[in-house]
């Protein structure tokens, strides 16, 4: 297994990490066994790169990954996610104040039956506390040997600079993939300035990029697929009809129309981590095979343009979770 670095810090990981969010339902039933499982067979492949949440569960899916990792600890870099404010089992908003910060922290550590997270990430964030705090309060955090390094997820170019002059940003997680190009202008210009790393989450298109994607209304009700406007109507088939050039340059290539899609990102820069999300061993080593890929110029070009942000039809989320988007 190859590794990357991210950011300046000494940060790393697999080339290609693990998403453990749908281990706990956000997409379909969960198999719990062939969750553990495909975490350990990530580990026996090299995948060390865990990522996880406090708000995917809530909560169980920390503690899910805790289990799993028992024993195990040691061949694994976890990362983890505060910043929502969680009553009753369910988000109501956002809260990165420095106090509750702490607290969420210790409550990780117990659910993930360790002594230290290794990349601490801000959820979303939080408009009424200053990130100079935020970065302040991870940086204590990181003093204390309870955290080792500091990311942000979905910041905007502002939100990264303060950040990162109180105390230094490792890696930036944020959708991107063919089908979510928002990151070009203006966020991966300046990762690169600041040398932070970039973790994409959803690099697959929650699925579409694999060339299996059913529309909306095929998924179960508690799928977040359901409420995908990428996979409703007008926009699933016109969606539908760009991914397709993903599938036919896997199929001159003998690959999985996934694995050009990683590829591509891969492909992107060596400060490029994507984290393929998946509780099935059987798409886990799918999606390691683009490890193994090297695009063509043309194969690139044709998919570049089949994909570009204008291309694309449909916003990425509901206006609801597009306003926790830090742009």
């Amino acid at each position: 297994m190859r590794h990357r670095e991210l950011g300046s810090q000494g940060l790393s990981v697999s080339a290609l990490g693990l998403g453990c969010m749908g281990m706990s339902q956000s997409y379909g039933p969960a198999d719990e066994g062939e969750s553990i499982a495909t975490i350990h067979r990530a580990l026996e492949l090299g995948v060390n790169f865990l990522d996880t949440a406090e708000v995917y569960g809530p909560f169980i899916n920390e503690e899910l990954l805790g289990r799993a990792l028992a024993g195990r600890r040691h061949s694994a870099v976890i990362a983890t996610k505060f910043g929502f404010d969680i009553r009753d089992g369910k988000p109501v908003g956002v809260d990165s104040r420095p106090a509750h910060i702490a607290d969420v922290v210790e409550a990780s550590l117990k659910r993930l039956q360790t002594d230290h997270i290794d990349l601490l990430y801000q959820h979303r964030v939080d408009p009424d506390v200053p990130i100079e705090d935020v970065a302040g309060a991870v940086g204590d955090l990181v003093k204390a040997g309870k955290v080792r390094f500091f990311g942000l997820s979905e910041a905007g170019v502002k939100t990264i600079r303060r950040a990162h002059a109180v105390f230094p940003v490792s890696a930036l997680q944020s959708e991107y993939s063919l089908w979510e190009r928002n990151l070009e202008p203006e966020i991966i210009p300046l990762l690169r300035e600041l040398n932070i790393g970039l973790v994409p989450f959803s690099p697959l298109g929650r699925g579409f990029l694999t060339g299996d994607a059913k529309p909306a209304e095929e998924y179960p009700a508690d799928d977040f697929r359901r409420n995908d406007p990428r996979f409703q109507g007008e926009n699933f088939v016109a969606n539908r009809h760009a991914a397709e050039v993903v599938g036919d340059i896997a199929a001159q290539i003998g690959a999985r129309p996934g694995q050009v899609a990683l590829a591509w990102l891969l492909a992107k820069g060596d400060d490029i981590v994507p984290i393929p999300g998946t509780k099935r061993r059987k798409y886990l080593e799918e999606n390691l095979g683009a490890l193994s890929i090297v695009l063509e110029d043309e194969a690139v070009r044709q998919i570049d343009d089949a994909l570009s942000a204008g291309r694309i039809s449909g916003s990425r989320y509901s206006a609801a979770n597009m306003a926790r988007i830090d742009r």
